[in-house]
């Protein structure tokens, strides 16, 4: 059995990766640039250079895989390249898809990324492959964009308002999409992905201070304010305004609730915020260690 992982390299496809080749299957990682994702997966990964948006490349990656991994970032023509994965997974006689997806697909979301999940999804069941979709909430690795401000500052600006968000450690999405990809038997379609509670930025922040051992304040902004200082660090304006949509999501609470649907899959236990965070203080400013004291 071969597994073809598209997006290899990125928060979720390179544990997914690992997880594969730790147990021993054989697996294929589809990447845009050879050395760096050499570098980034390790020696012993077979990779097949390419990209989504090359059929040619895609046709070639397919030949001889029995499982796709489809995932892909949100960049303008994400529909028209998964779909075109989708079509070559068939082609090639594919046997079992595994999507990573949006926390609520749907063609009508006012959500963007959520919409054009939607659509993808709608083009994968049409093409009759087994398929699970899997439905992260939010990445705790989102919290990764505000480290260099935290590290300079000491503060985390958001419009989060007090919205409580179920996020959701990468490594667990992966952890689930590894139990999918090996499984003999396709078990559920769908799964919507959680950390094991709904937290708030301030929690965030108190969880933050805690790991780097120095404080950390945050601090509501508006969503105008969020929406400048995005598109003013380089962020599309479609995207800045995506971004902030999703915020106005959650604090109406859509992002709120948790699942078992991790520790049903895998059989552990979510990451939480704690190991999370602790896991990456270094990129947030842990506090310098005190000076030896005078002899």
């Amino acid at each position: 059995m071969k597994i073809l992982v598209t997006g290899a390299t990125g928060d979720v496809g390179r544990h997914v990766v690992r997880g594969l080749a730790e147990r021993g299957l054989p697996v294929r990682a589809f990447v845009r640039d050879r050395d760096r994702a050499a570098r980034a997966l390790g020696p012993g990964v077979e990779l097949a250079t390419g990209d989504l948006a090359d059929r040619g490349s895609l046709r070639r990656a397919m030949s001889g895989a029995d499982r796709l991994f489809l995932a892909c970032g949100n960049v303008p023509a994400q529909v028209e390249h998964e779909c075109a994965a989708i079509d070559a997974a068939k082609a090639a006689g594919v046997t079992r898809v595994v999507k990573l997806s949006g926390p609520a697909p749907d063609l009508d979301s006012p959500l963007v990324f959520d919409s054009w999940h939607g659509a993808i999804e709608r083009h994968l069941t049409g093409s009759g492959l087994p398929a699970v979709t899997l439905r992260p909430r939010t990445y705790m690795t989102n919290l990764l964009a505000y480290a260099p401000a935290i590290a300079r500052t000491g503060m985390l600006f958001a419009p989060a308002g007090t919205a409580e968000i179920s996020f959701v450690d990468p490594r667990d999405v992966a952890g689930v999409a590894v139990e999918c990809l090996a499984a003999e038997e396709l078990e559920g379609r769908a799964h919507t992905l959680t950390g094991p509670e709904a937290i708030t930025f301030e929690r965030v922040a108190h969880e933050l201070a805690a790991a780097i051992g120095r404080p950390v304040r945050y601090v509501h902004v508006t969503d105008e304010d969020a929406r400048h200082a995005m598109t003013a660090d380089g962020l599309p304006p479609m995207v800045a305004d995506a971004v902030v949509a999703i915020f106005a999501a959650q604090r109406a609470g859509l992002m709120a609730t948790t699942t078992r649907a991790v520790r049903e899959v895998t059989g552990r236990q979510p990451r939480s915020i704690t190991e999370f965070v602790r896991d990456h203080a270094h990129m947030f400013g842990s506090a310098p260690a005190p000076a030896p004291a005078p002899r």
